[in-house]
């Protein structure tokens, strides 16, 4: 039997944990319904719709991975918070084959999520896989890194270090037009500070444009266009 060990209340719209982070809470769902999604260069698009009797929020737990998508309350929604502390107790009674085993089921079912948005993702908001110089500023220091995905909202900057969500930075990226580097006002949507495939999963931070000028979109929109006839 399932140890409760709070119970939570989440108003309309409110997040209740985000892509990236490392909340290892587990949810079950009493009234209402909570939208999983995943963000992408400063949108959107929705994974599914959890309701009552649906159990969420268990990736941390079992994958010891960030938290792939993010979540929110849909209309005022009540929720039943598992102790993991009782469930950790059942888990290390298992075997570390098994453990393996559904950590392994946990990551390969986020991988089959991801790869059924792609064609949305490249519908809406076209991404190549790009690798262009940029810098940003961390603190004080001055970091020098390379883009993954790039569109025209935002980008993939891998990194060792990334930012925080929600954090805002200035980025200077340097397109192959060998003119001055375009300088993006940007914000942090999503983070990966730790993963188990430097290849499919790497470390870095997804980060959406806030504040890029026209000439520099186009500039940006001209490249993409440029390096998708090429791969073609």
């Amino acid at each position: 039997m399932i140890q409760i060990l709070d119970n939570k209340t989440f108003r309309d719209g409110q997040i209740i944990f985000e892509q990236g982070s490392m909340e290892d809470s587990i949810y079950n769902i009493v009234s209402g319904s909570v939208e999983l999604y995943k963000q992408t260069a400063g949108e959107s698009i929705l994974v599914e719709v959890f309701h009552p009797g649906d159990i969420f929020g268990e990736t941390v737990f079992l994958a010891k991975s960030p938290n792939a998508f993010s979540a929110k309350s849909l209309g005022t929604t009540k929720v039943s918070v598992i102790d993991t502390h009782s469930l950790n107790q059942e888990y290390n009674h298992l075997s570390m084959n098994f453990k393996m085993i559904l950590k392994s089921l946990n990551l390969r079912l986020e991988k089959a999520i991801e790869k059924k948005l792609v064609p949305k993702l490249r519908r809406d908001y076209p991404r190549v896989p790009i690798s262009i110089a940029l810098n940003f500023k961390s603190g004080s220091a001055l970091v020098n890194a390379f883009s993954g995905d790039v569109s025209t909202t935002g980008l993939f900057i891998k990194t060792d270090e990334p930012l925080a969500v929600g954090q805002q930075f200035l980025l200077k990226l340097q397109l192959p037009d060998n003119l001055s580097p375009l300088t993006i006002g940007c914000k942090v949507v999503w983070n990966r500070a730790m993963t188990e495939d430097q290849v499919g999963r790497q470390l870095g931070m997804g980060v959406h444009f806030v504040d890029i000028s026209s000439g520099d979109r186009q500039r940006l929109k001209e490249a993409i266009v440029k390096f998708e006839t090429i791969s073609d």
